[in-house]
Formats: structure tokens, C-alpha cells, sequence
């Protein structure tokens, strides 16, 4: 385990593996690396992979009071350590922050991002305000298991999912990082998609999703079947030099076989 210093001071634990041009992957909602960790040693066999647990998360510091623009700045640490430039990967809410560093004026090379969650489809949107609403003063209770309740039925758990998740043993794990939920919603903004600032991205965009609907996915059949396509065609509709694909088959969580090649002929491109 690898640390960086943010701008602020906060530190950042980060895993790197592989060589050649540096690609940072950023997780989403819940995640200190660990979902992102298969896909490590198969884009290694391209790139030196920095797979880093965003702040709050994992052995990262967590310096008060939270700002988006922290975390930009932990991304610019990040690539700085790098060498001055990089690739992004997104997931999800990571996928938001990523395209928010780019606007913002992070050095990277290319983006890509996967699975954004902007809230388009059906209900969403109102949807994203209620849950917005009720999950900052839960936190300010301390009731973390709440704010997974509140996330979990946002993203389209069932109650039977979430009485599952609550008696797994992985559940402790998910509170211990249950405040960053607020951080994911920073970076999400209003949850529509930000088309001003996409607007002035420069830097070339592979805009990714699925090709299974999110009802077929565990957890998630709360979903509009089309929520992550429409977000996805909003911002490469937005984005000057963006590329739209899917990787055939996967749900929200991707298998690494198939998104590496399609990333290494992106960043390689």
C-alpha cells in the first residue's frame, strides 16, 4: 500500500501495479477499492494501474469539512504521483467525480467512465431528491444503517435485499464507510446531468454501459430497465469527444475480461 498527500493534507492509500501509461481507476458508492481490485492485474498487462480508496474509505484519511473539490484534488495528487498525467476509469458515482476532475482541468489523458447514475429515466429524479432529503439528516443521527437503507432502496433493492444485506457479514464493513454516501452525492449534484461543464470537457470520453437491463441485476430491480443507457446517451450527447459503448452481457458490476480489452483499446486508441 502506496500513499499520496492531497492538497489539504489528507492522505490517500492507493494499491499500483504494471507498467507502462498510468491508469487511476475510481470507485463508487460504498467502495475502498475493493470492487475494482479484479480489474487491476488484467489491465496491468497494458498500463501501471493505481487503484486508490477515495477519502473516508479504506486506510484513506478523511479531512473535514468535505467538498467535491477535495476529491478532485486527491485525483491530481493521484496523477501528479504518476508523472503529470493519466488515464481515468470511473464506476458509477466515481464515474461522475472523474468527469468533474476533467472539467475541472485534471490532467488526464482519456476518460471513461461506466454506468454513471444521472437520474433521467422514469421517477428518478424525484426519486434522487427524497432520497438526498432524508439521508443528510440520518447521518447527522448517526444511524449508518439507515443511510444503506435509504441507498439501497434508491438504487433499487427490494426489502427482502436489504433484509439479506443487513444479516450479512459484510454489512459492518459497509457502515464503517456508510458517511461517504454523502460524498457519492456531492459528486452527483443535482443527479441530472451536468451538460454545461460536460460541455466543456476536451479530453476524449468512453461513455460505457451494460448490456443487461437493471432488472436483471441482484439488487436493482427497483431500476427503470433503461436508467444507466439514458444517462450515458445524455453525457456523450454532451461531451465533444465522446465515444458510446456497451460492454455486452454485464450488469452494474462488470466482469474485468470483459471491460479490459475495451479500455485498452480506448486509452491506447
Amino acid at each position: 500500500m502506496d500513499r499520496v498527500t492531497s492538497k489539504d493534507g489528507t492522505s490517500i492509500a492507493y494499491e499500483r501495479q504494471g507498467s507502462g501509461p498510468a491508469v487511476i481507476l475510481v470507485g463508487g458508492g460504498l467502495d475502498d477499492g475493493s470492487e475494482n481490485a479484479p480489474l487491476v492485474p488484467e489491465l496491468a498487462q497494458w498500463f501501471t494501474v493505481y487503484n486508490y480508496a477515495r477519502r473516508g474509505r479504506g486506510d484513506s484519511g478523511d479531512t473535514l469539512p468535505y467538498a467535491l473539490e477535495r476529491e478532485i484534488e486527491d485525483l491530481d495528487a493521484l496523477v501528479a504521483d504518476a508523472g503529470g498525467s493519466a488515464h481515468l476509469y470511473g464506476v458509477s458515482s466515481g464515474g461522475a467525480l472523474a468527469l468533474e476532475a476533467a472539467a475541472a482541468g485534471t490532467m488526464a489523458d482519456r476518460i471513461a467512465v461506466y454506468e454513471v447514475p444521472y437520474c433521467l429515466a422514469g421517477n428518478m429524479l424525484q426519486r434522487s431528491r427524497d432520497y438526498v432529503e432524508r439521508l443528510g439528516p440520518v447521518l447527522a443521527e448517526g444511524r449508518r444503517g439507515d443511510a444503506l437503507e435509504l441507498f439501497m432502496r434508491f438504487a433499487g433493492s427490494s426489502e427482502e435485499d436489504i433484509a439479506g444485506a443487513r444479516s450479512s457479514p459484510w454489512w459492518p464493513g459497509l457502515e464503517a464507510i456508510a458517511h461517504t454516501l454523502a460524498y457519492d452525492a456531492a459528486c452527483m449534484g443535482d443527479y441530472r446531468p451536468p451538460t454545461a461543464r460536460l460541455a466543456t470537457i476536451k479530453h476524449p470520453v468512453l461513455v460505457a454501459t451494460g448490456g443487461v437491463s437493471p432488472d436483471a441485476q441482484v439488487g436493482m430491480g427497483g431500476l427503470p430497465p433503461d436508467f444507466f443507457e439514458q444517462a450515458a446517451d445524455a453525457i456523450a450527447t454532451s461531451v465533444p469527444r465522446a465515444e458510446r459503448t456497451t460492454f455486452e452481457g454485464q450488469g452494474h458490476v462488470a466482469d474485468p475480461k470483459a471491460v479490459a480489452p475495451g479500455l485498452e483499446r480506448f486509452f491506447n486508441g
